[in-house]
């Protein structure tokens, strides 16, 4: 059996998906096909910036990880350190620390970066951190969903993100987020075919 465990910011619980899915159970309900049984724990925290997930990630993902299961952690860091001020080389640091603990715990790590919002000064700085977070995870060999370049000048993207009115997408979006994640490496990473290929 496998456990995963989800930690980020609201984009990870789903806020704004009249669905409640977000895009954390839409690749749950693709995945369990493939991995029947597997237990999905998505914990967001609204708002949270790297600091946050640094000091829970692990914490967090120990509490639910089962001594006969296999244990899997997804981080997705979201956008919020550019509002919290807090330095590129900080944000590096704070998720290499949280990694480099799933490392030491010998824990299977998968990342998935912020997506764009639809302010371009916003967007300059995400693209920064997104290129940041990439290169941290890279550097450990850990698989990176780059969610930011593919969704910038992506029409239903920036749609969504306006009809909400909350910088939030809804359920287009979060099917764009699921989609990504789905695409660029999630199977190979389970070790498991995707079930609709």
């Amino acid at each position: 059996m496998t456990t995963l465990v989800v930690v980020g910011d609201e984009l990870v619980a789903g806020h704004g998906d009249g669905r409640c899915l977000g895009w954390t159970g839409r690749v749950a309900a693709r995945t369990l096909p493939a991995l029947p049984g597997a237990r999905f724990y998505a914990l967001g925290a609204a708002d949270e910036d790297s600091v946050g997930l640094s000091q829970r990630g692990m914490a967090e993902a120990r509490i639910r990880f089962g001594s006969e299961t296999r244990n899997r952690l997804v981080l997705a860091p979201g956008p919020h350190d550019v509002d919290a001020g807090i330095s590129t080389a900080r944000s590096r640091l704070n998720l290499a620390n949280v990694l480099d603990a799933a490392l030491g715990a010998e824990v299977q790590t998968f990342v998935v970066g912020p997506p764009p919002s639809i302010d371009a000064d916003r967007n300059r700085r995400i693209a920064e951190l997104n290129a940041g977070f990439a290169d941290v995870a890279l550097r450990r060999g850990i698989t990176y969903v780059d969610t930011f370049a593919p969704l910038r000048e992506h029409e239903a993207w920036h749609r969504d993100l306006a009809s909400t009115g909350s910088g939030l997408p809804s359920q287009e979006g979060y099917g764009l987020l699921a989609w990504l994640v789905l695409h660029r490496g999630w199977f190979d990473w389970l070790g498991v075919p995707d079930p609709l290929a």
